[in-house]
């Protein structure tokens, strides 16, 4: 394993814990800044919003810059960004530090894919992209524990201050351990980066992406919900719950990485079949709390397992283009906030509190399809 390889994905893990640990804290953060609950909220809010503008607004901006410095200066604004979370003095630049913060998420996973492909051989780039996302999903694994036990025990800011310190790890870690070349490309204006997006494998793979995690948070922004009112579960059991489809998620972003170096439309095509058949079973059988927990293992897998050929697939078709890959980012969190709102619906409806599995199965099986047709499309004549 290259060590730049090892940088990146200690980026990703920061990067993924400020995304996830806020959920733990908010009580702390409403209760200090004496803001409602709801309000508090709006820091996750926020942050997925800034991710989708910063993934292609950051990378577009920067296209003609060396990739290394590039993550360099993203991993520097989001030192920035958790540090100004961990001193604000109130709610308003709280909200600036998460916004700051999240600038970078996109871009850093968008043009860190692209690196991290550079660092090995052709055969082995999913597997390389797979390795810099194993930070992310050991993040969202310890996220929201790692953020409720150091804000219970030292404070909230506490929490901001240690990813601010594993963000300095980082910055120092791609400076040190990242080549120069790595993922390097002849400088290109934006109008040669937008010429990437006239392949309809691009936009057919970022319509399969949006969809399929779609899909997959449509159901999981909802399974508290579904583990306490139809599994018979306890609340305190959620928190371990959550934890069993974080190991999912590292399983599969593995499994996911090596199937996509043998047979990436295949792989991908099994993965999003599999999370169909996971969220419709899961609402067949939400109610019997043994299955609940095997099938909240296996959607972490099959929801994950697609990530890093989707991502290789879209650079691909893109002629490595880096405005694809942070678009691919994009596709990802708007997907996140369509599910989410189909599945809201659907509970407003009144539907119950399995109809969010239904629904993102439903969305999830449109993605098979269009990346069914992405694959028949791309079959050598």
């Amino acid at each position: 394993m290259p060590p730049g390889l090892v940088a990146l994905a200690l980026g990703g893990f920061g990067i993924g814990l400020t995304e996830f640990l806020i959920a733990g804290l908010l009580p702390q953060v409403a209760s200090d800044f004496a803001v409602s609950e709801a309000v508090a909220g709006r820091l996750i809010s926020g942050y997925a919003l800034s991710v989708a503008v910063g993934a292609i607004v950051l990378t577009a901006a920067t296209a003609r810059l060396s990739r290394k410095r590039v993550l360099v200066a993203l991993v520097a604004l989001f030192v920035v960004g958790n540090l100004l979370s961990a001193v604000a003095p109130d709610y308003r630049v709280m909200m600036l530090g998460r916004i700051v913060a999240a600038l970078c998420h996109g871009s850093f996973f968008g043009i860190g894919s692209l690196v991290a492909r550079s660092l090995v051989a052709p055969e082995r780039k999913s597997r390389a992209v797979a390795v810099m996302f194993a930070g992310l999903t050991l993040a969202n694994v310890l996220g929201v524990p790692f953020g409720a036990l150091v804000g219970e025990r030292w404070g909230w800011r506490s929490a901001f201050w240690a990813v601010t310190a594993i963000g300095v790890l980082a910055l120092a870690g791609i400076v040190a351990l990242v080549p120069a070349w790595a993922g390097q490309v002849p400088p290109t204006d934006l109008r040669t980066q937008l010429r990437a997006f006239r392949s309809w494998q691009v936009w057919l793979t970022l319509t399969a992406t949006a969809l399929g995690y779609g899909g997959m948070f449509g159901a999981f922004s909802y399974l508290a919900y579904t583990f306490t009112e139809v599994g018979g579960f306890s609340a305190a059991d959620v928190a371990w719950l959550l934890m069993v489809y974080g190991v999912g998620l590292v399983v599969g972003n593995v499994i996911g990485g090596r199937a996509a170096d043998r047979d990436r439309d295949r792989a991908l095509l099994l993965a999003l079949l599999g999370l169909t058949v996971t969220l419709a079973a899961f609402g067949l059988l939400a109610a019997n709390a043994p299955a609940s927990v095997v099938l909240v293992f296996l959607l972490g897998l099959t929801g994950f397992a697609a990530v890093p050929g989707m991502i290789t697939r879209v650079t691909d078709h893109a002629h490595r283009a880096a405005l694809a890959a942070g678009a691919n980012v994009s596709a990802s969190n708007v997907g996140n906030a369509l599910g989410a709102w189909l599945g809201g619906l659907a509970l407003s409806a009144g539907l119950g509190y399995r109809a969010p599995l239904f629904v993102g199965a439903g969305i999830v099986a449109v993605s098979f399809v269009v990346m069914a047709v992405a694959a028949y499309t791309n079959r050598p004549r």
